[in-house]
């Protein structure tokens, strides 16, 4: 953002150093005038042309389709392979607050500059975050195994690949999925199946080899 604002302050610059000269320039071809569409109502203006032409059904069908497949099987996560050397590292969560916050009543609760560790307001957290690839029966096996380990209310299933869905149905138990690879790409996890679990004020991430 500090590159934008540099950039337009450095055309201002330019633009107002540069002398102003007023003159006619001539004609160099038609104009026209500026028309915008009302992007909302282009978009019900189809709706109801679809709905008298007896359309609608059909496109509601297809959109809870194409919604439904994409529920069952998400896009798999780039960049992320079965794990092939095993490694572990440390991640702090901890965040430079950037501007002042305050509640709804303006009690402050966290100031500009400060350095805050959710760890530290979280002590009863300890969650273990289970990544693996839904379609490898090894790591599918690996992830209930951690479930049974540390009880299903405290591990979070989670897929980088395959469906969710389907996985759930077999298994009996909740998974999730890594849309987008938020997850990952926060703690930097390029092979499953992976672990990331608490350890005093920071988490404890771990590709693991079976």
């Amino acid at each position: 953002m500090r590159t934008l604002y540099t950039i337009g302050f450095i055309a201002m610059t330019l633009c107002t150093s540069l002398p102003a000269r007023a003159g006619d320039l001539g004609a160099y071809g038609p104009t026209f005038e500026i028309i915008e569409t009302d992007l909302l109502r282009d978009i019900l203006s189809k709706l109801r042309k679809a709905e008298s032409d007896g359309r609608i059904d059909d496109l509601n069908r297809k959109f809870a389709d194409a919604t439904r497949k994409r529920v069952e099987n998400p896009p798999p996560v780039p960049g992320i392979v079965t794990t092939v050397k095993a490694r572990t590292w440390l991640y702090d969560p901890s965040i430079v607050v950037p501007e002042t916050l305050a509640d709804d009543k303006g009690r402050v609760f966290a100031r500009k500059g400060e350095r805050i560790n959710p760890l530290e307001r979280l002590p009863t957290y300890n969650k273990v975050l289970v990544f693996i690839d839904g379609r490898d029966t090894r790591q599918v096996e690996f992830a209930v195994n951690q479930s049974r380990k540390f009880g299903q209310d405290r591990t979070v299933l989670i897929l980088v690949n395959g469906s969710p869905m389907g996985t759930m149905r077999a298994r009996k138990q909740v998974f999730y999925f890594d849309q987008l690879g938020t997850l990952t790409t926060k703690f930097g996890i390029t092979q499953v199946p992976a672990t990331v679990s608490k350890e005093g004020l920071v988490l404890r991430v771990r590709e693991v080899g079976l």
